[in-house]
């Protein structure tokens, strides 16, 4: 079989952009950040003896290199065909160590820095307009989204976005500008329980034993979604250099 076969029969959707998680207008970067996100959940590190999470894997990885490509990524829009012989494509490619090239383990120091640089550039600006109009305008779901930031910067984020208002930069949405009393309170309230989850955690992490072992995997599953987020600004900014890939174009067979 090949790599269409696999992604039907693994994915249930024989469109690479499907099984990425990603859209055909998305740009090489959101193309790389659905890849890594999608990947994290297969990995065989956790799931080693998971023959069926290793085929996923490798496939995501297969889907990946051949959009990654900008030729073969052309041909495979316009045709709807792959190279199944070109050398992105090896069957005896390590595709963990494929993702490990692209992927780097990042750093506490990494992840502390690039908060340090990011809160208040111009790149965070940039990045809070791009989400003002992917929301709507919706400050509950602009804050979900945005990387590095707590209910605390709530008012600096409304700042910096009715600022760009005010310049001209952003329509005045009325998502925005007339946000009812009701959203406000309900994400005060979700403030409030985060905050309190957050104690908690602090306290049970200064437990020994199963009851730390267990507030450890808790916070890490809370915080999952933020982090892919930020990882996958990260990864920018650390990776290496992407393996090059095949430039044939064959049909699949």
């Amino acid at each position: 079989m090949g790599l269409l076969d696999d992604c039907q029969e693994l994915f249930g959707s024989s469109d690479l952009y499907e099984v990425l998680g990603v859209k055909r207008s998305s740009s090489e970067t959101e193309v790389r950040r659905g890849y890594y996100k999608n990947s994290l959940k297969v990995h065989p590190d956790r799931a080693p003896e998971d023959q069926q999470a290793t085929a996923r894997f490798q496939t995501l990885g297969k889907a990946y290199a051949v959009l990654s490509d900008a030729e073969q990524r052309a041909v495979y829009d316009e045709q709807g065909i792959i190279d199944e012989e070109s050398d992105s494509l090896k069957q005896e490619r390590d595709w963990d160590e494929y993702w490990r090239l692209l992927f780097p383990k990042i750093s506490l120091q990494d992840v502390r820095h690039f908060e340090s640089t990011y809160r208040g550039s111009e790149e965070e600006r940039l990045h809070l307009l791009r989400l003002y109009g992917d929301c709507g305008g919706d400050i509950t779901r602009i804050m979900d989204a945005a990387v590095c930031a707590g209910p605390e910067d709530e008012p600096r984020i409304r700042s910096i976005l009715q600022e760009a208002i005010d310049d001209g930069d952003l329509p005045a949405l009325r998502a925005f500008t007339h946000e009812s009393d009701t959203k406000k309170a309900a994400r005060k309230r979700k403030a409030d329980t985060e905050r309190a989850q957050s104690e908690r955690l602090k306290e049970e992490l200064s437990l020994e034993g199963d009851g730390r072992q267990t507030a450890i995997k808790r916070r890490g599953a809370a915080r999952q979604s933020d982090f892919c987020s930020l990882i996958g600004r990260l990864e920018e900014k650390y990776s290496r250099k992407k393996p090059a890939a095949g430039r044939k174009t064959k049909k699949q067979q």
